[in-house]
């Protein structure tokens, strides 16, 4: 770009490339909103007031905030490829991502970085930065696609598109000093660190911060939350599909802290996308808790910015880029039209147009040979009786789980689901070996009368796992996921199995939101059909392999008492393990 150029925009010598005019302007710096005009030249904002142009916008009075930022996210976690997760967010004013490839990386590896970073690169719509993933695996207590150490992140500490390393979740690691985990901070310690650390207070927290790691975006309460932004942290509000802490921190906001504090997704789910919206959701919402609306559009534009040293972006000053949403109203932030670069992308709420170009994906790796109910049979022990056996009891609105003991049922010597009692046998498979047996136990909170549910999505190694009434139905579930390496599976014994693929990494698919979306719809009604009491059953099914969450879990290891932070068998009385 030549500079002189613009500077020559910039003193009104040169006509600009566009002007718009009549705008009510947030400027986040500031808190005001002006009435103004403002040009843009080559992508770039030159400065307020009455420019010449060769395209003149009239906006219309209408309210023009700076491109919304969002600051963590897990792109996989909405079930679209890049591409189509960008072609998502935009139309609700998103026009910079930086996202944690941590379920990929647990999936492919390099190769799922690699992939990540190929397709930033097609997509203009959006500009899509990454923080590397620092727990592949997450735990030893199960098997996930790859392994990467501070050697393996070593290459990508460069990269233009990588800011640093992602949420350290081993936070014991961090403070008792773990030298794998600190071989990864220390290698970004010039870097944009960020943390995870639920609940983790006092000098534990200390020795936390101490790391370099500076922002959470696990708290809950208001006093874990002040606690960390006293120490220095910047507080990461959020407000996904799963897991929703607005309403709870809102308070905290005030004049002191509002700069260090920013809204933030961590998870979207494809429903949620196309029906609720992004980051306006998150805005929305904390105004209607009392924010001021500014401030609010400011901890999705300037906060981020500043936060991971985007210099241009945040506000729409002279020399930014020309990212930007168009909204009648200031309340509700409702956005009708979105600029990139200048460029129009998004009219009357609607895409201009489609992201063309696809990079091609890795190959979902589906090591297991055909499925059968054979697979699945787990023979009773002890001399006579029933024996006691553990079960993992989902909790409402919550990836914590109760470790309960019951007294298992048992037909022709092997133990079964008993749908009267909601204890419902769980299977993970390790799809990354040959060879190798399922785990089986069992779990209380389904719902299931019949049939079964299974899936790869399943946190953080994301094996197959499945859940049901009768072996014949979890199986035929998890047949029909293998088949397509890797998807979303709803079975009944007699009936027909509904899936929806998900060919990348078996986490995520390349059809567009809305088609997604409704594949999604018929699963969760088929679910219901068969007596599922979650709305999102897969979601539920997804974090029951997640060893680092309390309190009891199951992995394609086996079943994990996470409190003792190791493995048990599925029998009380079993003495092997």
């Amino acid at each position: 770009m030549e500079w002189t150029e613009l500077l020559e925009v910039a003193r009104g010598e040169l006509v600009a490339e566009k002007c718009f005019r009549n705008a009510k302007l947030v400027n986040p710096l500031t808190g005001q909103i002006y009435e103004t005009d403002f040009a843009v030249h080559r992508g770039v904002v030159i400065g307020c007031g009455s420019y010449d142009a060769m395209v003149n916008v009239d906006l219309g009075g209408a309210y023009v905030c700076p491109g919304f930022i969002e600051g963590h996210i897990h792109i996989e976690s909405s079930m679209l490829g890049p591409e189509r997760f960008a072609e998502a967010v935009v139309q609700w004013g998103t026009t910079t991502v930086v996202a944690d490839p941590h379920e990929i990386a647990n999936v492919l590896g390099h190769d799922g970085i690699e992939y990540f970073l190929k397709c930033a690169e097609a997509v203009s719509i959006v500009d899509l930065f990454f923080m590397l993933p620092s727990c592949v695996p997450a735990s030893h207590l199960e098997t996930s696609g790859s392994v990467l150490t501070a050697t393996d992140l070593h290459r990508y500490l460069n990269h233009e598109r990588v800011l640093g390393l992602g949420e350290v979740m081993n936070f014991p690691g961090v403070v008792s000093g773990d030298r794998t985990v600190w071989d990864k901070i220390l290698l970004f310690r010039n870097t944009i660190i960020d943390g995870h650390a639920p609940l983790l207070t006092g000098k534990a927290l200390n020795a936390y911060v101490l790391s370099g790691i500076r922002s959470d975006h696990e708290c809950t309460t208001p006093r874990e939350a002040l606690e960390k932004l006293a120490k220095g942290m910047t507080l990461m509000i959020r407000e996904g599909s799963q897991t929703r802490d607005l309403e709870n921190l809102i308070s905290v906001v005030n004049d002191t802290t509002w700069s260090r504090c920013m809204f933030v997704s961590d998870d979207r789910h494809p429903d949620d996308l196309l029906k609720l919206g992004h980051l306006n959701l998150q805005v929305n919402k904390a105004v209607e808790c009392g924010l001021d609306p500014v401030r609010a559009l400011a901890m999705v534009t300037l906060v981020p910015a500043q936060y991971f040293g985007f210099r241009d972006r945040g506000a729409l000053v002279p020399g930014a880029l020309a990212d930007f949403s168009v909204s009648p109203t200031l309340t509700p932030w409702k956005v009708e039209r979105v600029f990139k670069k200048g460029r129009e992308v998004v009219k009357e709420g609607q895409l201009v147009e489609r992201v063309s170009v696809m990079v091609q994906p890795p190959e979902s790796p589906m090591a297991l040979a055909e499925i059968s109910a054979e697979d699945l049979a787990l023979y009773a022990r002890g001399k006579g009786g029933k024996p006691l056996i553990r079960v993992i009891a989902l909790q409402k609105d919550s990836i914590i789980t109760d470790h309960l003991v019951e007294e298992a049922s048992v037909e022709n010597g092997l133990v079964v689901s008993d749908p009267e009692r909601d204890v419902l046998k769980v299977v993970v498979w390790n799809r990354y070996r040959e060879k190798e047996k399922p785990a089986v136990g069992f779990c209380r909170g389904f719902g299931l009368k019949k049939g079964a549910i299974a899936s790869t999505i399943a946190h953080d190694n994301h094996n197959l796992i499945a859940v049901g009434v009768d072996d014949e139905s979890i199986a035929s579930a998890a047949e029909a996921v293998r088949s397509c390496r890797g998807g979303l599976a709803v079975a009944e014994r007699a009936g027909k199995v509904r899936v929806l693929p998900l060919p990348i990494a078996g986490l995520m698919s390349d059809e567009h939101v809305e088609r997604v979306a409704e594949k999604m719809q018929e699963l969760k009604e088929e679910a219901a059909r068969l007596g599922a009491l979650y709305e999102n059953p897969f979601m539920a099914l997804s974090f029951l392999a997640l060893p680092v969450i309390p309190r009891l879990k199951i992995t394609d290891k086996g079943i994990v008492d996470v409190e003792a932070f190791k493995l048990v068998s599925v029998f009380v009385d079993d003495n092997n393990q």
